[in-house]
C-alpha cells in the first residue's frame, strides 16, 4: 500500500504541491502555519516590505533559533557529565577526610 499523500501547502501566499508520507502531514501543516504566522507578523511590523522580505526575515529568525537550540542540546550532556564527575569527586574528597 502506498502511504504517500498529495497535499498543497500555502506559504507566503504561494501554493506548493507536495507528495509526503502520511505521518509527516501534521508536522508539515504546523510548520507552514508557523511560517505564515511569522511572515504576517513581519508584514504588520514592516508594511512597506514585500512578502519576500518578510519571508526572508522569518527564515533568518528560524535558523537562528535552530542554532541556539543546537547549542543548548550540544552542551547539555557535557554539563550533566561534568556535574556527575563533580559529585563523584566531592564524595571521594569527603571520604578521604574521614579516613
Amino acid at each position: 500500500m502506498d502511504d504517500k499523500l498529495s497535499i498543497n501547502i500555502n506559504i507566503a501566499d504561494r501554493l506548493y504541491p507536495l507528495r509526503i508520507e502520511r505521518k509527516e502531514e501534521e508536522n508539515i501543516r504546523k510548520a507552514a502555519k508557523i511560517i505564515n504566522d511569522k511572515v504576517v507578523q513581519y508584514k504588520q511590523r514592516y508594511p512597506s516590505k514585500d512578502i519576500q522580505d518578510c519571508l526572508a526575515m522569518a527564515t533568518l529568525q528560524f535558523v537562528i533559533q535552530k542554532f541556539d537550540s543546537e547549542k543548548q542540546v550540544g552542551y547539555s550532556p557535557i554539563v550533566e557529565e561534568l556535574e556527575r564527575m563533580n559529585d563523584f569527586l566531592a564524595e571521594f574528597i569527603e571520604k578521604e577526610k574521614i579516613v
